[in-house]
């Protein structure tokens, strides 16, 4: 591709440098930028700083931050040099795609027997197999799907991935969503604006993230949209790069919409949806998405399902008896 690199002390005598040379001059302004601003977003977002001489980068900082501006410069370089334009959005993926031991480093702490996902406010521990496999998916696959009654924890153990992602930086931006419907009530007009509107559906999200940020910490993430809380049909039109994203009550996305969402993947994301079969609140003669989903993605390579039962509840023990005895009921009743 063109490109050497040396980590000194051989190439310049100082331990704390890392340096890239450039074959060609001309594509190394390109990946320089206009003013050097995106030799400047690297440096903001891995804490190094690169200076450039020549046809030389040198990158100086912590060695694991400048190896991840070096990967990131690589591999920014080769894009160029397939004949693409490098946008402030391309830096930012290359950043998280250098960052690919962040998620190996919980995935190799899981197959050593301990499975926790690490958050800010607290560590995340499945209770059951199944949340175990769930967890573990989550960090393997691109796309997971969480499918089974309430109360499994399977949107929590999602916003807990979708956090550590987060914290670790591998991704820019938490994105949490869920589809607008009313659960077999009219709710009539809500007063206020648009947040105040779709705010009493996306609570249990809000409820979530507050256990695993600082109440000042999460205010600010959200003020600054690196954290955002939005209806599904909010997500039409965008792509979603570089962005850890979770759709909850995903039984209550019409087969229109989950095509919609799950084709809002971008470069560097990752996507968890979680549903349940048995609340689907969508108007009569309409296919929930996420059956729909099942049955036309299963066995394609970076998309997994994990499914739970009545015996992974984790709230008050009588919900476990309830979700068994109408799984009963309603067996009996399509016999």
């Amino acid at each position: 591709m063109g490109i050497s690199a040396l980590t000194p002390p051989a190439a310049s005598g100082d331990p704390q440098q890392t340096m890239l040379e450039f074959a060609d001059n001309r594509l190394l302004i390109d990946l320089c930028g206009e003013y050097d601003r995106n030799l400047v977003k690297l440096e903001q977002e891995l804490d190094v700083q690169i200076v450039r001489r020549g046809n030389q980068l040198h990158i100086m900082g912590e060695l694991a931050m400048r190896e991840r501006a070096a990967e990131a410069l690589k591999a920014l370089y080769a894009r160029l040099s397939g004949g693409k334009e490098v946008e402030q959005g391309d830096v930012s993926g290359a950043v998280n795609l250098s960052a690919g031991e962040k998620p190996e480093h919980q995935l190799e702490m899981f197959r050593s027997g301990q499975v926790e996902i690490k958050t800010r406010k607290k560590t995340v521990a499945p209770r059951t197999k199944a949340q175990q496999d769930y967890a573990r998916a989550l960090f393997e696959q691109t796309l997971n799907f969480g499918i089974g009654p309430a109360g499994t924890g399977k949107t929590y153990i999602a916003v807990a991935a979708a956090v550590n992602f987060f914290i670790e930086g591998h991704v820019d931006k938490i994105i949490l969503s869920r589809p607008a419907v009313e659960a077999g009530e009219k709710l009539g007009y809500l007063p206020g604006d648009m947040k105040d509107k779709v705010d009493p559906y996306m609570q249990p999200l809000y409820d979530a993230l507050n256990d695993f940020f600082p109440s000042k910490m999460l205010a600010k993430l959200m003020e600054d949209k690196r954290i955002e809380i939005a209806p599904l049909a909010f997500m039409r039109g965008r792509t979603l790069s570089s962005a850890f994203v979770v759709l909850d009550e995903a039984q209550n996305a019409t087969e229109m919409q989950m095509k919609m969402f799950l084709t809002r993947l971008g470069e560097g994301s990752r996507m968890a949806i979680t549903g349940d079969r048995t609340q689907v609140d969508l108007p009569r003669g309409h296919t929930s998405g996420l059956a729909a989903a099942e049955q036309i993605l299963k066995g394609i390579p970076g998309i997994g399902f994990n499914y739970f039962t009545a015996a992974d509840v984790v709230r008050h023990p009588l919900v476990a008896k309830i979700v068994a005895a109408y799984d009963t009921y309603e067996a009996k009743v399509t016999r």
